[in-house]
């Protein structure tokens, strides 16, 4: 199984970094970016990712609304929180909003690419 994955931030050179790094990851792909969070609600509802790898402060609506959004859908992609403004507050409202978390973007590779290669990796099955 592939794990779809979108990517919403408004920093365009960021987006082409993520982008890079996931592209090591076996059983990953990226089907689409959103630069704002309306294009990200829209985008996300017609595409159905698995994950998404979401900025909080954008022009417009931030990330935190875009996944208080998303809970109200029948079946809304997990969320993980990229952000340069990595703080405690943050941190807990994530959590409050079920997301997976928060990665900090200054070290997001690090931390990134254990969450999203546990995530894309079948679980193993059991032997008999």
């Amino acid at each position: 199984m592939t794990l779809r994955i979108m990517l919403v931030d408004d920093n365009l050179t960021f987006l082409a970094s993520v982008k890079k790094v996931l592209a090591t990851l076996a059983q990953t792909q990226v089907v689409a970016e959103a630069h704002n969070g309306a294009q990200a609600l829209e985008m996300a509802a017609r595409l159905q990712p698995d994950l998404m790898l979401l900025d909080i402060v954008m022009p417009g609506m931030t990330g935190l609304e875009v996944a208080q959004t998303m809970q109200t859908w029948p079946r809304s992609p997990r969320v993980l929180f990229l952000s340069m403004h990595d703080n405690e507050s943050y941190r807990a409202e994530a959590a409050t909003l079920g997301a997976l978390g928060l990665v900090g973007k200054t070290n997001f590779v690090a931390e990134l690419l254990p969450i999203v290669a546990a995530l894309a990796t079948p679980p193993q099955e059991a032997s008999s």
